[in-house]
């Protein structure tokens, strides 16, 4: 405590605040100073929670005018308004009925696309939930428009199997559709990219090749990306440069609890997609420990004699540490032994093969194409595996050390599997004795509800870790506790709009302090601003 007050003392009253005067009275908050003096030293219970009233409306503030400022005004108009849209012909192809969460979000987008103001829509959805759909109706509307679309997949087996998979499905309709990636030869290149900008492609499917500058997209109405984490802002702006503020679309596989969703993605309506389809089989779940390990193995054999597959993901840091590595977690080198014994003495008779994020893009799609392919058996894998990639036959995903990972991660992998008409399982291994570490384990294992499962993650762990910090650039809420304070974050969103509605750029001398802030957020993803 005395080092506390002594700080406190030190600070003096010349301490900056970074809240403008206007926003601070505006919204009832204190000052700075009065604020770190009483979260730490509180004269009595009001001045406490006035303090942590305006240190979470601060960092929520901060938060939100950061993502706002990633973005263009929202005042903008379409040149794509689509007016026409008669999507019995598509309902009438469709092999299967739709549940009514997928009726519901197209219908979202029908009216969306029909608005002259671009669509900003996020559809998400547990995977497997039938998202796809979603896009291909909303580029069939573009379609009936006389319009283009484009969907860009975050890796080239995704592009490709989006392409066969909706190529069947919308072909019937007269849309002609193009595929366009990395790894075409520059003859086939050149085909598509002059069919393209004849005119001649009504979806445009691929990967980042798609952004290059000698691909002109003419008629753009409708940018459909894939897991929005992996396109960066920068990479979304790009494409709608090609082409007068198309629509958007964004397909997540992430349920993200109501609450983060609408910091996260402020700018964006959600639709969630809350329903399987249904004649899905759930996964069975299962948490083992070390002593299971044989019989792991053993279950693993079974599995490939009935002609299904298995991943194998370990929790690895991809550079060696040495000594000083956290018990579970495996360095690099340790994997590549692991998936060794794997091949030579535990599974001589099966094809084994392994995954790492520092390999070349290439040699990763060719692996995994082995594995799609059903070339190989066993997957072990170090990274979360490409979120999205489709093998129906992959029946069994095994996590070592399963208690490494965050509740959201371990529900992605298990999307992994149950794709098929197989059952499937994930077993979660751990040696891992803590009754709480057990019972997060066990609350996985009861429920395949993506949404509840990240509510759980978030109580447990914050939303800065909810993502993984270095891939979001999401910094750690420290105060706010998010369920809680919903009032809050809107009140702070609204303080955002009033801040930048005033001073776009944040340039004037006031609001410098403001700036830095945001800035400093973002230093881990600096490229964000520009």
């Amino acid at each position: 405590g005395a080092n506390i007050a002594q700080a406190l003392q030190l600070l003096g009253e010349e301490l900056d605040d970074p809240i403008p005067d206007f926003i601070r009275q505006e919204y009832h908050l204190c000052h700075l100073q009065f604020a770190l003096r009483n979260i730490h030293l509180p004269t009595d219970r009001e001045s406490a929670e006035i303090a942590r009233r305006r240190l979470i409306f601060e960092e929520l503030l901060m938060l939100a005018l950061s993502l706002r400022s990633v973005r263009d005004d929202t005042y903008t108009q379409t040149s794509y308004v689509c007016g026409k849209a008669d999507l019995q012909p598509f309902f009438d192809q469709l092999p299967f009925t739709l549940t009514g969460a997928q009726q519901r979000a197209i219908n979202q987008v029908r009216q969306d696309l029909a608005k002259n103001t671009p669509m900003n829509r996020l559809v998400q959805g547990d995977v497997g939930s039938g998202k796809t759909m979603v896009a291909a109706a909303a580029s069939y509307i573009a379609f009936q428009n006389h319009y283009m679309s484009v969907l860009m997949a975050p890796t080239e087996i995704l592009a490709q199997q989006h392409y066969h998979g909706l190529s069947k499905l919308l072909e019937p309709l007269g849309m002609r559709l193009g595929l366009l990636c990395g790894s075409m030869t520059a003859k086939e290149k050149r085909d598509i990219k002059e069919r393209i900008a004849l005119g001649m492609v009504d979806l445009v499917i691929g990967t980042h090749a798609l952004i290059s500058k000698d691909v002109d997209l003419p008629n753009l109405a409708l940018v459909v990306t894939d897991e929005q984490h992996r396109f960066g802002v920068r990479q979304r702006a790009s494409l709608s440069e090609k082409s007068n503020h198309p629509h958007t679309l964004v397909m997540s596989a992430t349920p993200i609890p109501r609450t983060l969703a609408l910091i996260i993605y402020g700018d964006l309506d959600v639709s969630v997609i809350d329903q399987l389809p249904p004649g899905r089989v759930p996964v069975q779940t299962f948490v083992v420990g070390e002593s299971k390990r044989q019989r792991m193995y053993n279950f693993v054999r079974k599995q490939a004699g009935e002609g299904r597959q298995t991943y194998i993901v370990c929790p690895a840091v991809e550079e060696s540490t040495g000594d000083g590595a956290p018990p579970g977690l495996m360095d690099l080198k340790a994997v590549k032994v692991y998936a060794r014994q794997l091949q030579e003495q535990i599974f001589p008779q099966l094809r084994v093969g392994l995954l790492y994020g520092k390999m070349k893009p290439r040699e990763k799609e060719a692996v995994m194409s082995a594995f799609a392919s059903g070339e190989l058996q066993v997957l072990v894998s170090t990274t979360v595996i490409e979120v999205g990639v489709d093998v129906p036959n992959a029946a069994l995903m095994i996590v070592e050390n399963a208690e490494r990972f965050g509740l959201s991660q371990l529900h992605q992998l298990r999307g992994r599997v149950g794709r098929g008409r197989h059952q499937s399982y994930c077993v979660l291994l751990t040696s891992n004795r803590s009754p709480d570490t057990l019972a997060r384990l066990r609350v996985f294992a009861s429920t395949t509800d993506g949404f509840k499962i990240s509510e759980e993650d978030l109580k447990l762990r914050g939303p800065g870790d909810f993502f993984g910090r270095r891939q979001h650039g999401l910094p750690t809420l420290r105060l706010a506790d998010l369920s809680g304070d919903m009032r809050l974050l809107s009140e702070a969103q609204q303080a955002a709009r009033d801040l930048l509605s005033a001073d776009p750029r944040l340039a004037l001398g006031e609001n410098r302090p403001v700036l830095e802030r945001v800035r400093a957020l973002f230093s881990d993803t600096p490229d964000i601003f520009n």
